[in-house]
């Protein structure tokens, strides 16, 4: 029996990841609220290891913070995020990384999350690390997609099209919930589309 992989990942309705140095949205581009917090650390507290590319590594390290530094964004989420067990897959960092529990494996992603999957006793959960996980969709290693899309169209200032490069999909919705009356949560199941 194989670990289950979410890949988790924030979108705006126009399918960006993230927004530029210009855009003024904030965090969760300003549109969180308790459902959405209290769901968030309930899924974020589960035993579960966290898979992380280098450059979302990289993010994280500059917005949180290294792991012997408190943070000006600390709050639940991200603490409980900072302190799960995190995998770093990466050919450019090396350890030790200055985060509370985490290792970084150099080599080929599939292959190392294929390794993961089968030895891991929790599951696997990536947030961001886009390319990384777009590459895991490609050889059939994510069992899930957990697509929060946010209220806004950022077509001035959206960076990081979640999707683009991807291979296509066929995708059965596992769940779906609304937080806060404006936030959508969808899960899916992706099958590569013959």
């Amino acid at each position: 029996m194989t670990a289950t992989y979410t890949f988790d990942v924030f979108s705006t309705l126009d399918g960006f990841g993230s927004y530029n140095s210009s855009g003024d949205w904030g965090g969760y581009w300003g549109k969180q609220g308790p459902e959405f917090l209290d769901r968030r650390l309930a899924q974020y507290s589960q035993e579960q290891r966290l898979v992380l590319g280098a450059t979302t590594f990289r993010e994280f390290v500059h917005f949180l913070g290294p792991g012997t530094q408190d943070s000006t964004m600390d709050d639940p989420i991200n603490t409980r995020m900072k302190n799960m067990p995190t995998t770093v897959v990466s050919a450019t960092l090396h350890g030790p990384l200055d985060w509370p529990d985490a290792t970084v494996l150099s080599g080929d992603a599939v292959d190392i999350v294929a390794r993961l999957k089968a030895e891991s006793t929790v599951p696997l959960r990536s947030h961001g690390s886009l390319s990384l996980n777009r590459a895991l969709m490609a050889a059939g290693l994510v069992d899930r997609v957990q697509l929060t899309i946010f209220p806004v169209i950022s077509g001035q200032t959206g960076t990081d099209p979640v999707f683009q490069g991807a291979a296509d999909f066929d995708l059965e919705l596992l769940e779906s919930h609304t937080l806060d009356g404006r936030i959508q949560e969808l899960i899916y199941r992706p099958t590569l589309h013959a």
